[in-house]
């Protein structure tokens, strides 16, 4: 059985994704943070925080399709 606190991490995760997609990165980065705060190893959400975090200092082009492409090592 899940628990109710997993419960909302997956609820904020399925929104920030949601977010993300329509380019809404400061949006969506909120929803990250807020379900690492209730599961701070959660490794996805530590990885879209980390690309908004890219996105809202240089945001894709208006067609972007959703790929993130990786600039540096």
């Amino acid at each position: 059985m899940i628990s109710q606190e997993m419960k909302q991490v997956v609820e904020l995760f399925s929104q920030g994704r949601k977010l993300y997609n329509e380019m809404k990165f400061v949006d969506a980065k909120q929803c990250f943070q807020k379900a690492l705060e209730i599961h701070p190893d959660d490794g996805p959400a530590k990885v879209y925080l980390e690309r908004c975090e890219i996105y809202i200092k240089n945001p894709p082009p208006e067609d972007w399709d959703g790929v993130f492409v990786m600039k540096t090592k």
